[in-house]
Formats: C-alpha cells, sequence, structure tokens
C-alpha cells in the first residue's frame, strides 16, 4: 500500500492525474464497451429518476430544493420544474438515488452513476452540447469516483461515512470541468474546492431519514460551483488528495496509513473500472443482494414443507451494522427506507413471495403480519471466506421445524461479473422503474431515445423527454 508522504510531493499529483485524462477524454473515442455499458446505466438511472415521483419522499425534497435554488433552463425528471443548472443537478441526484435501486461499483462501494450523471446531464443541457460530450464527461467522472472509492477498501463506511456523499463532490467536479471546457490546471484546482465540501455521514440509518438520497445531488451542486470558481479565477488547493490535512487524512484518520494513492491513476485510459459497476436487481442495500438471491431461490422450497424454526443469514462481516445491525430495530422496519437496509426484512419477504420489487417497499408490504412474523426468525451472522467487496455476497440457512434444513450459497450475486444484467434486463427494468409513472407511449419514447443516440445527438432532444 502506498503511503501518505511525510513531505509535501511535485506534480505530477492524483488530482492532475485524474484532471489530464477527464479533460482529455472524446466521446467518439470511448472504447465501445465503455460507451454502450454507460448509455445501460444512463438508461437505468433516468428510469429511477421518474419512479421516485411514485413514492412519498420526492415531493417535499423537490420543493424544498426549488424554493431553495434559482429558476433556469435545466429539467427535473418527471417534474415540471425548470431550474439553474446547479438545482436541477441536485433535483435530479435526489430522485435518481431515492429509491437506492441504483447501480454500484462492488470494489468502490460508491453508487458511481448518481454520482456523475445529475451534473453531466444538467450542463449538457443548458450549455446545449452534444451526447457524446456528456458520455465522455460521464466516464471521466465515473472513473474518478470509482477509483478513489476503491483505493480505501471501504474505509469510509468504517468511519461513518456514506462514500458516494463524499466523491460525488469530486466525480462532480471533474464532469463540469470537462463540460464547461476548463483546463486541466483548472479541473485540478476544482477537484481542490471539492476537497472542502465532500460530506456525507450515514447517521440516516437511525430512523430510515432522508438525507442519504440527497448526498449525490448535495455533490453535484457543489462540483458544478467547484468548476464555476475555478473558471473565474479562485485560487484552490492543489493537492486535494494526498496533502496534508487534505482529504484522505481527514476523512481515513487513523486508517490514512491503509489508503492504496497508487492505485488511483493506475492504468487511466486503458483499464476501465466503471465496466464492473453493477446494475441492481432488487431495490434494496447491494449488500443484502446475496442473501435476497439465497432466499428467492429458496422459496418454492418454503411451499412444500412445515413451519420454519429459524433462518440464518451470512454476511460480509463489514456489512453486518449497515443492515444487520442492531437487530430488534431491523427486525421492525418503520419505513420503505429502514427496509432497503434490513436484511431480515428482505430475506423474510423474498421468502415468502418470491420477489422483492417496487411493491415490497409500499406501506401494506412493511406491516404484512406474515412476514413480520418470518422476520422476528432471522439472525445475521458473519459469512466465512467471502469475496466481499469484488461481490455482494451471502448465503442463507432455513431450519424447519421438522428437522430438515436447506442452504443456499450465492458467490456472485446477480448483476455483478460474469452475472452482469444484459440489455434485455434493462430494458425490462426500466420499463418496470420508469412506467409506475410514464404511459406506454411516453415511456419508448424516452428509452428509444437514450438508446438510440448517437455522439452528434442533442442533449437537448433526449431532455425534453425527460421533463413533463
Amino acid at each position: 500500500m502506498s503511503k501518505l508522504p511525510d513531505t509535501p510531493v511535485t506534480f505530477p499529483n492524483i488530482a492532475e492525474q485524474l484532471a489530464r485524462f477527464a479533460t482529455g477524454l472524446r466521446g467518439e473515442a470511448l472504447p465501445p464497451a465503455v460507451w454502450t455499458k454507460s448509455v445501460h446505466h444512463i438508461v437505468d438511472a433516468i428510469g429511477l429518476g421518474f419512479a421516485s415521483h411514485h413514492f412519498p419522499f420526492a415531493a417535499p425534497g423537490l420543493a424544498g430544493i426549488a424554493a431553495a435554488g434559482a429558476t433556469g433552463e435545466a429539467s427535473v425528471i418527471g417534474s415540471p420544474l425548470r431550474l439553474s443548472a446547479r438545482d436541477a443537478a441536485m433535483a435530479n441526484g435526489y430522485l435518481m438515488h431515492g429509491l437506492d435501486f441504483d447501480d454500484t461499483h462492488p470494489a468502490s462501494i460508491v453508487h458511481p452513476t448518481v454520482a456523475c450523471l445529475p451534473a453531466a446531464l444538467a450542463l449538457a443541457e443548458t450549455r446545449d452540447l452534444r451526447w457524446g460530450e456528456l458520455l465522455a464527461a460521464y466516464a471521466g467522472g465515473m472513473e474518478t469516483c470509482i477509483r478513489l472509492g476503491q483505493s480505501v477498501n471501504g474505509g469510509f463506511h468504517h468511519a461513518g461515512f456514506h462514500a458516494t456523499g463524499l466523491l460525488s463532490h469530486f466525480s462532480a467536479a471533474v464532469v463540469a470541468s470537462r463540460l464547461l471546457g476548463l483546463s486541466a490546471e483548472q479541473c485540478i484546482g476544482a477537484q481542490g474546492i471539492a476537497a472542502s465540501t465532500a460530506s456525507g455521514v450515514q447517521v440516516f440509518l437511525e430512523n430510515g431519514a432522508w438525507t442519504k438520497r440527497l448526498h449525490p445531488g448535495w455533490g453535484a451542486m457543489a462540483g458544478i460551483s467547484a468548476a464555476h470558481l475555478v473558471q473565474q479565477g479562485f485560487k484552490a488547493p492543489l493537492r486535494p488528495y494526498e496533502g496534508k490535512f487534505a482529504f484522505f487524512e481527514t476523512h481515513m484518520q487513523a486508517h490514512v496509513g491503509d489508503v492504496d494513492f497508487a492505485s488511483i491513476a493506475q492504468g487511466l485510459g486503458e483499464r476501465w473500472t466503471l465496466l464492473d459497476t453493477a446494475i441492481k436487481p432488487y431495490p434494496v442495500c447491494h449488500f443484502i443482494h446475496g442473501c435476497a438471491e439465497a432466499a428467492l431461490q429458496l422459496h418454492a422450497e418454503l411451499l412444500t414443507r412445515g413451519p420454519v424454526a429459524r433462518i440464518t443469514c451470512e454476511l460480509p462481516e463489514a456489512t453486518l451494522p449497515i443492515v444487520a445491525e442492531p437487530a430488534a430495530a431491523k427486525a421492525v422496519p418503520r419505513s420503505d427506507y429502514e427496509a432497503k437496509f434490513s436484511a431480515p426484512f428482505v430475506v423474510a419477504a423474498c421468502l415468502l413471495k418470491g420477489r422483492f420489487g417496487l411493491k415490497e417497499l409500499e406501506d401494506d408490504s412493511l406491516v404484512d403480519a406474515e412476514t413480520l412474523a418470518l422476520t422476528q426468525r432471522v439472525r445475521c451472522v458473519k459469512e466465512e471466506d467471502s469475496p466481499f467487496p469484488k461481490y455482494f455476497s451471502g448465503a442463507l440457512t432455513v431450519e424447519f421445524e421438522t428437522g430438515e434444513v436447506l442452504t443456499r450459497r450465492v458467490p456472485v450475486n446477480l448483476g455483478s461479473g460474469e452475472r452482469a444484467l444484459t440489455r434485455e434486463d434493462i430494458v425490462t427494468k426500466f420499463k418496470g422503474t420508469a412506467g409506475i409513472v410514464l404511459q406506454p407511449a411516453r415511456l419508448d419514447a424516452v428509452l428509444g431515445a437514450l438508446l438510440e443516440a448517437r455522439p452528434d445527438t442533442p442533449v437537448r432532444a433526449i431532455t425534453r423527454l425527460l421533463g413533463q
């Protein structure tokens, strides 16, 4: 591992390497796999932005953002609001991440698309840019976010931070720098300013508060602001990552020695980490996905056997404080958001219903007596020999009152690695999310515009379909 240097270092530094890479990207030069993967993830995030309007958190959040913000030319997904680029980016980040159904990069434990797309969409629209320029900025932001997250091996979560809440500030600054046409030197400064705004604590886990939903939108607003500041000549820090009292030292503190600084810029432009990002098949915390899938595999077995005595849910040790503790609270989630972070509830619902979609987060599902009774029989333990964080693995053992025992293990969760969702899977998911609020004709129009866009397609040709 690379340690924090005791004495100042000269360029090139991490921010410079990321800046030179991102500002030099061109959409038409992206590898075909990177272009296709990026489009699929953008489709997924926009579908989720539409779906969020079906749930009670959307309206108050958008009303607050609009009340504090300014009107402008940028679209808000599924809404008649037209806001400034910064405020629209915040609103769209809120909607895209609101259901916690958006993509995750397993090794970095970040939701990278929502850390990049809100800023990219708002700036590309207001500046009347082309789709290829948006894709280039998005790809540069994705690599920034993922590589920074990978370097700490889950360390931000251990320290109580939501990694996406932190890293979205930097990735959005890189995205904004690219779309504003800034130089690499200015992009370094934008990252430097982001080091002073990066934040996002996980206290929302105590009561299912809505603040996590805001984190990527805050990052987008901060990143856009940072890029505009340096464009106007604002003097910024130049070593935001490895400098004294810089981002990694302040946020990792005693564990800063564990940061792999050298890995962040290694292979930029040759090894695309965004290709390892996983699209979620279930609208719950990705840490639960292995166990959820194991429960779905066992669903049919429950129908032919007697009552369940107990259920043991095996999870990667580092995830237990987030999805399994405190056990008493996880057994009775009080909101859809608490349910998303409750391994016992998700496992019980999957076992009983043989599915877990947005319907399983509706109010009536959260108070279903049969599900809550089975939730009480679930205990969560450390999974031995887990491949986490490469994959969100899990295992489930169901013991019946007859003495019979059934076990299922999922070492590679659906959506990751060789089990990545196909284009057809992503289209089906989009129809299931955006289809909650869109009529079929409009749904098909949005989907077609996103999937068929070419490098020279005006972004406004797409965003005009997203608002109301």
